[in-house]
């Protein structure tokens, strides 16, 4: 198993992706060639955050951040 499939798996298990785990993934995806088990984990992964079935720490932080400028 690839390092991309292992994150993916990982966050689709516990329904978040780290902020750390989503620059991992953004550098692999770059940065290195990947397999079609990459590939297909990585879009299983993208299609469950859309539904809400992952949740992204990078989301939640933004939309914190959006909440509080609002506020003020």
């Amino acid at each position: 198993m690839n390092v991309i499939s292992q994150i993916a798996r990982q966050a689709l298990v516990t329904g978040y992706l780290t902020l750390e785990a989503e620059e991992h993934l953004r550098l692999l995806l770059q940065q290195t060639q990947y397999n079609l088990e990459d590939f297909q984990a990585f879009m299983t992964l993208q299609k469950e955050a859309r539904k809400g079935r992952v949740r992204q720490e990078s989301r939640e932080l933004w939309q914190s951040h959006q909440h509080i400028t609002a506020a003020v």
